[in-house]
């Protein structure tokens, strides 16, 4: 049984408005064994399209590499858009060493509310990918059982939204799941409707151009 623990501490600063939550990176990251076109930091798989979705979105001329270099320009740009990161699974074990949720056992996970509360400025979560089976709404769902904190919907399309009030401040929060940023969720990319209008329409559409157009809204405004 492999023990995934996740290799970074929460990304959190009082300034942040945002805050990214997704599951667990790659167990190459717990281990130390990054390849060369990984990035230490968040987010940093070579096969993630988190980072390319924001460099496309924001210009950021981000490298690929696993260099302080690439971990700094990451953290400047998190703090310049007041953008903190905070997966919500601190361990999980596995039978299978891979980076499939699915596959994730007797998970740990962090209490998200108490970031919330702690920082004050927290206004969104964006949680990378929705309420399937160990994704991120699905695990935050499970964490607000206790604090009998209800989600209400605002939308109920891809992607959906929530508002919630936390339970000591009163404070309102704003949930949105995002498709996840891994190619895992290409397929239920490619199954929807919308996709596939743009597709047709246009052949070189692909998955990133279809998340790119997703995510800008929410990470501009």
């Amino acid at each position: 049984m492999f023990l995934h623990t996740h290799p970074y501490e929460p990304f959190l600063f009082p300034e942040a408005t945002k805050l990214i939550v997704g599951t667990l990176p790659p167990p190459r990251f717990t281990v130390g064994e990054l390849k060369p076109d990984d990035v230490d930091f968040c987010y940093g798989s070579r096969n993630g399209m988190l980072w390319p979705i924001l460099d496309r979105i924001f210009d950021l001329d981000l490298k690929y590499e696993t260099t302080d270099f690439a971990t700094w320009q990451r953290k400047e740009f998190l703090i310049k858009r007041k953008i903190g990161v905070c997966d919500i699974v601190e361990s999980a074990e596995r039978l299978k060493i891979d980076a499939s949720d699915l596959g994730m056992q007797n998970v740990e996970l962090r209490n998200l509310i108490a970031y919330l509360e702690a920082f004050e400025n927290l206004k969104t979560i964006l949680f990378m990918g929705g309420n399937s089976k160990n994704g991120p709404e699905y695990f935050f769902r499970r964490l607000i059982k206790p604090y009998a904190i209800k989600l209400r919907p605002v939308s109920k399309t891809v992607p959906r939204i929530y508002t919630f009030t936390l339970p000591r401040s009163k404070r309102k929060i704003t949930t949105v799941s995002l498709t996840a940023p891994s190619g895992a969720a290409n397929r239920a990319v490619g199954s929807l409707d919308s996709y596939k209008g743009k597709k047709a329409e246009n052949p070189n559409y692909n998955t990133l151009d279809f998340r790119v157009e997703q995510y800008q809204p929410f990470f501009l405004d």
